[in-house]
C-alpha cells in the first residue's frame, strides 16, 4: 500500500509539472504569437518607418532665393549657376589625400585649407562638404582632368545670387552671405532651412524680406547601407522658389544718381510726389555686393572699411545732415500757417543782427537790404528767417515740420537701418539735456542748423508734399499693383481741396467734411492753400529768376523746368578769424567743409517728381548739389512717358 501511493503521488506530481510546463509553454507561446501580431500587423507602419529611417536617408538641398525686379522688369539681384567642388566625407576613403590633392590642383592657401578642415569637422560625415564655392572654368576643367584621382569629389553646377548692376544698388538691396549662428538663433525659417552653404540677406532689402525671399529646400532620397553610405539615389523634389518682389526703382534714373555721385560722399532721391513711388534712392560711395557671396577677401574688405568716405553707411537712409537752407521752405510756410507773417512782410538784412552780445550773420556780409518772402527765399536771406523764426517759436514750427515728415522715418520699417533725425523743442531740449530753450537757438533752427538733423529722403519727401499742394503722402520702395495712381490720388486730394475751401456749409455737410477730412489718406497738411502756393512761387524764383541762389542751374524749357532750393549745412562753427579769411572751398580741409545740399520738384507747371541732394563736405548747395538736378531732371522727365506706359500695360493685364 504505501508503495502504491509512493507510485500514485509520484505521477500526481508529475501530471502538475507537465501541466504547470504545458500551460506556461501555452502562455509563452501566445504571448509570442500576440507579440508577433503586434509587430508584424498592429504596429507595421511604425516599424516599417523605423526600418526605412535606417535604411533611407533625405539630403536637404539650399533653396533658390526669389529675384528682385526694378519698375520695368529688369533682375536686379537674380540668381546665376556656378560651379562648385562638393566632397562627402563619408565616401572618401583617405580624406588627408584627397584634400592635398585639392590642394595642389586648386592653389588653396593655407587659409582656405584650414578653412575646409575646420568646417568638416563641425559637420556630420554623411553631409556634403563644399570645398569651392565658385570655380572658374578653368579650375572646373582642371578638376574633372584629374577626377580618376579624387575619389569623393564632385565638381556640380549650382546656382548663387547674382547683382547684375554691381554697386549701383547696393544701399537698397544690400547684399547675402552665409548665414551665421547668430542668423540662425534669430530667424527660426532660416534654422528650419539650413544646410551648408545656405546664403541669407544682411543688410537692405535682401534682409528685411529674407522668409518671402528664401523659398524651400529641395530633397534627395537615397538607400543606404548599415554604415550610412548612399547606395543608390530613389528620389528627387525639387524646391519652391523664393517670391519675386518688384521695386519702384527706374534702373536708368539709378545709374545716372551713381555716375552723378562718382568720388564724392553723398546721397541723391527721387520720388513721385503724389504715389511716394521712390524712383531713385542711391547713396555715395558704394561697394559690389558681388564680392560678398562666397566670402570677401582681407584686402578687398580693408579697401572698403578703411575707405574715409565711408561706403558702408547708408546715406539717404542713415545720414544726419542740418538741412541747412533746404529747410526755409518748411520755416516760411510755418509762420504763413500760424499768421506771423504774410506775403508782403519785409526785413531789413545789413548782413546781421546783433541779439544779447551774440551775433548771428547772414551769408551776404553786405546784406541784402529790404526783402519780403519771396526775395528772401530766392536769395536765401539768413537775416530774414532768423526773423521769422523768432516770431514763429521754436514748437510751432516742430508741429509744422512734423506734419511734413521730418523727425519721422519715410519709410516706417522697411530699412532696419533708417534713422528718425530730430526735430527740436523747447520739451525736447528740457528732457534731453537739462537745460532751458535760448533764443539765439531759435534764431540758428530758422536756417536748419542748430540741433536740427534730417536724412536726404525726409527732406524728398518734405519737398514732394510741398509740390503737390500740401497733401500727405505714403513713400514706398516695393511696386503695389493695387495701389491707387497719380490721377487717382489727384482727384482725392481735389476733392479734399474744394471741400477745405467751401466755408458755407451746412451743419450736415460740415458733419460730412469732417468725415471726409478725419481719412488720413492723403490728408491736406496745411489751412491755407495759398500759404502753400506762395512757398512754391518764392521756391520757383529761387531756381528761375535773376538773383536766385540756383539761377545758372536753371532750365528755361517748360518741359524741364523746376523749382528749388539751395543749401549750406555747416559741419562746424565759423570762427570771426574764418570769416575774415574767407577761404574757398577747396582751401578748407575737407572735414571741415560745408555740406552742399538741394531740393526740387518739377516739371513747375504741372510737377510730378520731387529730389533732394546731399553732397558731403561739398561746400555751396549752388554750386555743388544744384548742377546736378539739372542733368537729372532731364532724364527723370523724358523716362516719365514709358514709365506710364509700363503702368498702363500692367493695369490691362490685371
Amino acid at each position: 500500500m504505501p508503495g502504491e501511493n509512493f507510485g500514485v503521488r509520484k505521477i500526481q506530481t508529475i501530471n502538475r509539472r507537465m501541466f504547470i510546463i504545458g500551460a506556461a509553454k501555452i502562455i509563452i507561446f501566445t504571448g509570442i504569437i500576440a507579440r508577433l501580431f503586434s509587430l508584424q500587423i498592429t504596429e507595421n507602419k511604425k516599424y516599417l518607418t523605423l526600418s526605412d529611417k535606417n535604411r533611407l536617408r533625405e539630403w536637404r538641398l539650399p533653396p533658390v532665393r526669389g529675384e528682385f525686379l526694378d519698375y520695368f522688369d529688369n533682375v536686379i539681384a537674380g540668381n546665376i549657376k556656378v560651379y562648385q567642388l562638393h566632397v562627402i566625407p563619408e565616401e572618401v576613403e583617405n580624406f588627408k589625400y584627397l584634400m592635398v590633392r585639392l590642394k595642389e590642383i586648386l592653389n588653396l592657401d593655407n587659409y582656405e585649407f584650414k578653412k575646409i578642415i575646420k568646417q568638416k569637422n563641425k559637420q556630420k560625415s554623411w553631409e556634403t562638404l563644399i570645398i569651392s564655392k565658385n570655380l572658374t572654368w578653368k579650375q572646373f576643367t582642371k578638376v574633372n582632368y584629374f577626377l580618376y584621382d579624387l575619389v569623393g569629389a564632385k565638381p556640380v553646377l549650382s546656382v548663387s545670387r547674382n547683382y547684375p548692376f554691381n554697386e549701383n544698388y547696393t544701399h537698397v538691396l544690400g547684399y547675402v552671405s552665409e548665414a551665421s549662428e547668430k542668423d540662425i538663433l534669430i530667424n527660426e525659417n532660416i534654422k528650419n532651412k539650413y544646410v551648408p552653404g545656405l546664403k541669407v540677406g544682411k543688410t537692405g532689402l535682401e534682409k528685411t524680406f529674407e522668409n518671402e525671399l528664401i523659398g524651400t529646400n529641395g530633397i534627395q532620397r537615397y538607400e543606404v547601407n548599415a554604415y550610412g553610405k548612399r547606395i543608390s539615389q530613389l528620389d528627387h523634389t525639387d524646391g519652391l522658389n523664393g517670391k519675386t518682389i518688384k521695386l519702384t526703382i527706374d534702373t536708368e534714373i539709378q545709374k545716372l544718381c551713381s555716375e552723378l555721385l562718382m568720388n564724392v560722399a553723398g546721397s541723391i532721391s527721387v520720388m513721385d510726389i503724389y504715389t511716394g513711388e521712390i524712383v531713385a534712392m542711391q547713396s555715395s560711395p558704394s561697394f559690389d555686393p558681388n564680392l560678398f557671396l562666397f566670402g570677401i577677401n582681407q584686402d578687398d574688405w580693408q579697401l572698403i572699411r578703411n575707405n574715409h568716405l565711408k561706403p558702408l553707411v547708408n546715406k539717404t537712409l542713415s545720414g544726419l545732415y542740418s538741412p541747412g537752407s533746404t529747410f526755409k521752405p518748411m520755416v516760411a510756410l510755418s509762420a504763413l500757417e500760424n499768421g506771423v507773417i504774410d506775403e508782403n512782410f519785409k526785413v531789413k538784412c545789413n548782413g546781421k543782427i546783433e541779439m544779447y552780445g551774440q551775433t548771428y550773420h547772414c551769408w551776404k556780409k553786405r546784406g541784402h537790404g529790404y526783402v519780403n518772402l519771396k526775395n528772401a527765399m530766392k536769395q536765401s536771406c539768413d537775416t530774414y528767417f532768423y526773423e521769422i523764426a523768432r516770431r514763429l517759436g521754436v514748437d510751432r514750427l516742430k508741429e509744422t515740420s512734423v506734419k511734413f515728415g521730418l523727425g519721422e522715418k519715410v519709410l516706417k520699417e522697411t530699412f532696419s537701418n533708417e534713422k528718425k533725425g530730430l526735430i527740436p523743442d523747447t520739451k525736447w531740449k528740457k528732457n534731453n539735456l537739462g537745460k532751458g530753450w535760448v533764443i539765439g537757438e531759435t534764431l540758428i533752427t530758422g536756417i536748419g542748423q542748430g540741433y536740427t538733423q534730417t536724412t536726404p529722403l525726409q527732406l524728398c519727401q518734405m519737398t514732394a508734399q510741398l509740390a503737390n499742394g500740401g497733401f500727405k503722402i505714403h513713400p514706398k520702395i516695393i511696386a503695389d499693383e493695387n495701389s491707387k495712381t497719380a490721377e487717382q490720388i489727384k482727384s482725392l486730394m481735389s476733392k479734399k481741396h474744394k471741400s477745405l475751401k467751401n466755408k458755407n456749409n451746412s451743419l450736415k455737410e460740415a458733419s460730412e467734411l469732417l468725415g471726409f477730412l478725419d481719412k488720413k489718406e492723403y490728408e491736406p497738411l496745411f489751412t491755407n492753400p495759398k500759404n502753400i502756393n506762395l512757398v512754391r512761387e518764392a521756391m520757383f524764383a529761387s531756381t528761375n529768376e535773376l538773383r536766385g541762389t540756383s539761377y545758372s542751374s536753371r532750365i528755361e524749357d517748360p518741359k524741364y523746368q523746376f523749382a528749388g532750393k539751395t543749401g549750406t549745412s555747416q559741419v562746424r562753427r565759423i570762427t570771426k578769424e574764418a570769416r575774415e579769411l574767407d577761404l574757398k572751398t577747396s582751401e578748407i580741409p575737407y572735414n571741415e567743409r560745408d555740406h552742399a545740399l538741394y531740393i526740387a520738384f518739377g516739371p513747375y507747371k504741372n510737377p510730378r517728381y520731387a529730389l533732394s541732394i546731399v553732397i558731403e563736405h561739398g561746400g555751396s548747395g549752388s554750386s555743388t548739389a544744384a548742377p546736378i538736378a539739372k542733368k537729372l531732371f532731364k532724364l527723370i522727365v523724358d523716362r516719365h512717358k514709358l514709365r506710364e506706359q509700363t503702368r498702363i500695360k500692367k493695369t490691362i493685364k490685371i
